[in-house]
């Protein structure tokens, strides 16, 4: 088994599709206006629209409504995607923060309310 997308539901595909663009550097691949894609080399990020729920199940998710999951993206330097984003990213939950387990991470939230944490591994000194 291979572990290859993430799926997010909205109310607004467009508002989302252009948010994870300006993050990732990504351009997205429309399959219609209720489905679209941003490939990455190790996964992809869906987003589809709250009309997409029904195939599944009716009912069966919700938009912005997460509060357990973290979308992470493996960055060249945290610092400046932080420097990129301000002005556009309306809610960092925290600044640029080296982690005892050895990431600087840049926590925030997508337009949704998603959170999105972009880091970059660094060496971490043992004290």
């Amino acid at each position: 088994m291979d572990f290859v997308s993430i799926r997010i539901i909205t109310g607004d595909v467009a508002r989302l599709v252009d948010f994870y663009e300006r993050v990732t550097a990504v351009r997205a691949s429309w399959a219609n206006e209720d489905f679209a894609e941003l490939r990455t080399t190790s996964a992809t990020l869906a987003i589809a629209s709250t009309r997409t729920v029904p195939l599944f199940a009716p009912g069966s998710a919700h938009p912005a409504d997460n509060r357990s999951v973290i979308l992470e993206f493996l960055v060249d330097d945290v610092d400046s995607v932080h420097q990129n984003l301000t002005g556009f990213v309306e809610d960092f939950v925290n600044e640029p923060t080296t982690m005892p387990w050895g990431n600087r991470s840049l926590l925030f939230r997508d337009p949704d309310g998603n959170l999105v944490n972009v880091f970059t591994p660094v060496m971490v000194s043992a004290e």
